[in-house]
């Protein structure tokens, strides 16, 4: 398993009640696909977004945004750095 980032913007702020409604979109294509949310930052205007998933590969995590209609600009995998 290979820890994958994925990189979204909006033009506007995106509204509570769209992440939430992507977010169930998604639930079901994480199984389909094995792939593990882990975490999701946001920047202070809700402008930006960098999700961090756990899948076999970095194809997997654009299949899950694929199926659930989640607009990102990239995805790429990553090594993980402990301090």
């Amino acid at each position: 398993m290979v820890r994958v980032i994925v990189e979204r913007t909006f033009e506007q702020p995106l509204p509570i009640e769209d992440l939430k409604a992507t977010e169930a979109k998604m639930a079901s294509c994480l199984d389909l696909y094995g792939v593990r949310w882990i975490r999701s930052y946001w920047s202070t205007d809700r402008r930006r977004m960098v999700c961090e998933y756990e899948a076999k590969d970095a194809g997997a995590v654009r299949e899950v945004q694929r199926e659930a209609g989640a607009k990102y600009d990239t995805v790429w995998t990553a090594d993980l750095r402990e301090p």
